[in-house]
């Protein structure tokens, strides 16, 4: 129960009486000699409406004169009206009991109230005192027996906190000794430590923004609490007690390392200061506080990562190890927040990448290969991924790209070298007219071009996290390991003789994409167009058969983006979880997920191996068609689709052009061992909002989202979860239709990867879309 209310309740409880031996009273006089209640006499009101004041003329505010009391409590002042069973009660500022006693001397202007300290009663202690705000809180016999402090700063800062110390609960108070701190802090809002920073953040414009009385309040407490008066003491005087972290100024900056993003003036003027010198005992400590000093030690690792492309991977690995001990702490850093230690952000996939590497996949047959590659191998590919992922800038770039090439290269490229050694053509690999052991006749088949094993099992991890249950398998990709084979291999028409073995023009590609999807419906099958996926919560679908259906294009991303795909991969898995999720509220008992094949990606790009035009049909990254007749040192294999055609293919991890960071096509592990995700269970209510459309016009950005829009906003984020991050003049509420536009205010910014975001109403992201700023590649 608030204050407020105990408040009330003692007033009224002034009111009983014997009806046995007694008449009611009147109404209740409630004295004020000093005037302490008055501040809060209307908050009061709010709370008892048979309350009346005596002062100036002020009947809308229930206030007048003795004589007014007189006649309003009698029942004749229109507008006032009171309960019969309810005495009004009558609070009387700048009046003492004593006043009203003596008749004969009694003020002129309260004489018409004098009669009522008989007809009626008062509110006041045991001891005949009027109740002052402090003796209602400590009093044990009418009070609420509060420990609360006597002293003078207590009773002035209780004063102060009054109106909002009304609207606390009794439980918050009950057991704490209260003092001037505990009320100015009260008055300040309560959370003395963020008032702190927004000060040491903005001092002008936080002391600009309080009212009088609450700064002096928030003064007082930084005294009493952290020893620093801000208005005695000036900002440099704090800053130096907040970078040496001592006593309470730990607590403030534990607030400060939570949420640092808030603070930006009070980091620069952190960079302003000149670090203290420090010694063995204090260093690392330290070095925590100083931005300046986290910059000099990423300069430090920055030449260290760039050595690694001159040594042995041995040597790489192990010096990789030594560097991760020596700067992996500083991702705990306040300034790793910030986004000013990537390349201490990325030490550690680095170091994933280090220890994966150390065991060399090129030993045994291909199955061998492959179960390795699925125990350990392909968290290499991920650890590869994630280090590129933290890349913002040229310098961590030439360092990241210099550590996974002394690493990654002759890792992957002795493990392709062997398994193009062992293939067995015929023998190993993906075998034409055998359905998936797991494959059921209610399914949906949803094919995702380019979900590598590493991506798949982000995929399967984002599923499971959803409360969605999934059995993860693997297959080896038809060769050549690119769409046009891939695709119709584990397309449920196992090997249908309509096939078409030798097209004309030869593309590696057995059929046309309209026979493709005349076999799939002549075998019982629905396709669903892309349209039908993006829309799954609008549309209403036959779950009773079973379908194939197309989302999520980690190929096209690879293409186009080369090494930043890395950076891309997790906001397109969240879009195909989304969708498996629809699919599966829709009825289909599982979800089967598919891929034609995997990729090589190596920043600095993959080596090149000459194969001359004039003797190739078709060329592509890894592969090649060869003109009848033309000789080659190159390998060559067997057409998945007819036996008879035979390709060529680079060896190791090469390609047949040059420039290229992100390819396929070829045999290796990466391109080749490809997941397949069966997913089941309960997939909740169909998502309630999709994003449909996303338009950039210049700096503005337009969004369409599919489903209810009431309360949602948009708004554009350098970090999708972060609301600080945000990039717009201000996030806009959807309008009807479900279309919400923003403009981010900096032209700097064009270019730059962003997210957009919905968001409920309660902050909430329920819905987000990675795009690029101005709408450029």
């Amino acid at each position: 129960m608030a204050l407020l209310e105990k408040l009330v309740g003692r007033i009224r409880q002034a009111a009983a009486y014997n009806p046995d031996v007694q008449a009611a009273p009147a109404c209740i006089l409630w004295p004020d000699r000093e005037r302490l209640w008055e501040p809060v006499i209307a908050q009061i009101q709010t709370e008892l409406p048979e309350l009346l004041v005596l002062g100036d003329y002020a009947p809308e505010h229930r206030r007048g004169p003795a004589i007014w009391l007189r006649c309003a409590i009698a029942g004749t002042v229109e507008g006032i009206e009171l309960d019969d069973e309810t005495p009004p009660i009558l609070y009387l500022p700048g009046v003492g009991r004593q006043d009203l006693r003596a008749v004969s001397e009694c003020p002129e202007a309260l004489k018409p109230l004098a009669e009522l300290q008989y007809r009626g009663t008062l509110w006041s202690q045991v001891n005949a005192k009027d109740w002052t705000p402090r003796a209602f809180l400590s009093s044990q016999q009418g009070g609420l027996g509060l420990d609360v402090a006597g002293d003078a700063a207590t009773r002035q800062a209780l004063l102060s906190a009054l109106p909002r110390l009304l609207r606390e609960t009794l439980a918050d108070l009950q057991g704490r000794h209260l003092d001037a701190e505990a009320f100015n802090t009260l008055l300040t809002g309560g959370d003395p430590v963020r008032d702190l920073l927004d000060w040491l953040n903005q001092p002008e414009v936080m002391k600009a923004s309080r009212p009088h009385h609450e700064w002096q309040a928030f003064c007082q407490v930084c005294h009493s609490r952290y020893g620093i008066h801000p208005e005695k003491q000036s900002v440099l005087d704090a800053l130096e007690r907040f970078t040496q972290r001592q006593g309470n100024w730990k607590t403030v900056w534990a607030r400060f390392a939570e949420a640092p993003r808030r603070y930006q003036q009070l980091i620069e003027q952190i960079r302003q200061l000149t670090p203290p010198t420090l010694d063995f005992f204090s260093e690392s400590e330290q070095m925590a506080i100083w931005p300046q000093l986290n910059q000099q030690e990423e300069e430090r690792l920055y030449h260290a990562l760039c050595v690694l492309g001159n040594l042995p991977a041995h040597e790489a690995r192990e010096r990789l190890e030594a560097l991760e001990s020596e700067h992996g702490h500083r991702r705990d850093w306040v300034w790793a927040e910030l986004g000013e230690s990537p390349l201490a952000m990325a030490l550690a996939p680095l170091a994933e990448l280090a220890k994966v590497t150390e065991r060399s996949l090129a030993g045994g047959q291909a199955e061998d290969m492959r179960k390795a590659y699925l125990d350990e191998g392909w968290k290499a590919d991920d650890a590869l991924l994630r280090a590129l992922e933290l890349i913002n800038g040229q310098r961590e770039q030439e360092a990241i790209f210099a550590a996974i090439r002394a690493m990654y290269r002759r890792w992957a490229d002795e493990a392709a070298r062997h398994l193009q050694k062992v293939w067995r053509p015929g023998v190993d690999g993906l075998k034409r007219g055998e359905a998936p052991p797991h494959a059921q006749p209610s399914e949906c088949v949803l094919f995702v071009d380019g979900l590598r094993m590493d991506c798949g099992k982000r995929l399967s991890q984002r599923l499971t996290n959803r409360g969605l249950d999934v059995a993860e398998h693997s297959t080896w990709a038809a060769l050549p390991s690119v769409t046009g084979t891939g695709k119709y291999a584990v397309a449920p028409i196992l090997g249908s003789s309509a096939i078409q073995e030798e097209p004309d023009g030869y593309q590696f590609t057995p059929i046309t994409r309209h026979l493709f999807q005349k076999l799939l419906r002549d075998n019982g099958w629905q396709v669903l167009e892309r349209r039908q996926v993006e829309q799954l919560h609008k549309e209403t679908l036959d779950t009773s058969r079973p379908a194939w259906c197309e989302f999520g294009d980690i190929d096209h991303a690879g293409h186009e983006r080369g090494w930043k795909l890395a950076q891309h991969v997790d906001d397109m898995l969240a879009e195909v979880a989304e969708r498996i999720q629809a699919l599966l509220a829709q009825g289909w008992s599982q979800v089967r997920v598919v891929t034609d094949h995997g990729w090589l990606l190596l920043p600095g790009e993959l080596p090149k191996t000459e194969l001359p035009a004039s003797l190739v049909e078709t060329k592509w990254g890894r592969c090649a068609a060869l003109k009848p007749g033309a000789h080659t040192d190159a390998a060559r294999f067997p057409w998945y689709w007819n036996e008879q055609v035979h390709f060529a293919l680079a060896e190791s991890i090469h390609c047949f052009k040059a420039g290229e960071t992100y390819t396929h096509g070829g045999l290796s592990l990466q391109e080749c061992v490809t997941p397949e995700l069966v997913v089941t269970g309960s997939a909740g209510p169909k998502p309630s909002v999709l994003i449909d459309d996303l338009v950039w016009k210049g700096l503005r950005c337009t969004i369409v989202v599919e489903g209810d829009s009431d309360g949602l906003t948009l708004d554009v984020r350098r970090h999708a979860g972060d609301p600080a991050s945000s990039l717009v003049l201000s996030p806009k509420p959807f309008k009807a239709g479900g279309k919400a536009s923003v403009v981010v205010d900096d032209d700097d910014l064009e270019g730059e990867t962003a997210h957009a975001v919905v968001l409920n109403d309660s902050g909430q992201v329920i819905a987000q879309r990675s795009t690029t700023i101005g709408g450029g590649a």
